[in-house]
């Protein structure tokens, strides 16, 4: 299974490295240890204890797997190297939207530092997907679930 190529900034890649480390080193040999400790408790076919850490450490590798994976297809994106010039991965673009006039800001991310509260969105999202490579002037238009909505590009800036 190949995954997509994941834009990331140097900080999320570290995150993610540490967050790795810790599952490795902390959280495996706690759930060797709960299933140690279970498997003492008696009958293996009995005891739901083991059976949930079992379980517990099935989800832990499972999350590994996918971390390394991430990691591995991870391109970390360089600030001081991105175009302006176009909508790109980690620029801020205003937006006005041409139905209700209203104007937001948005950095373009990756799909790990997407966070629609700090104003973030996925370079994936039907968004993301539609502004990426338009340039200052231009209008967007984005499939979405309500229809087709328009953005005029206003700015676009790092």
């Amino acid at each position: 299974m190949s995954e997509a190529t994941m834009y990331v900034t140097k900080e999320t890649f570290d995150r993610m490295r540490e967050e790795l480390q810790k599952m490795k080193a902390v959280d495996r040999p706690a759930s060797s240890r709960a299933i140690a400790e279970a498997r003492e408790k008696g009958d293996l076919k009995e005891n739901a204890e083991y059976d949930a850490a079992k379980e517990a450490q099935g989800m832990l590798e499972a999350k590994i797997k996918q971390l390394e994976g991430a990691i591995a297809n991870a391109k970390i994106v360089d600030t001081n190297s991105i175009d302006t010039s176009k909508v790109t991965i980690l620029t801020k673009v205003t937006i006005t939207n041409m139905a209700t006039k209203k104007t937001v800001t948005y950095q373009i991310v990756g799909e790990k530092e997407a966070d629609l509260k700090l104003s973030k969105i996925s370079a994936g999202s039907p968004i993301g997907k539609g502004l990426m490579g338009k340039v200052k002037g231009e209008i967007a238009e984005i499939q979405a679930p309500n229809g087709v909505m328009k953005f005029r590009i206003d700015d676009i800036t790092i």
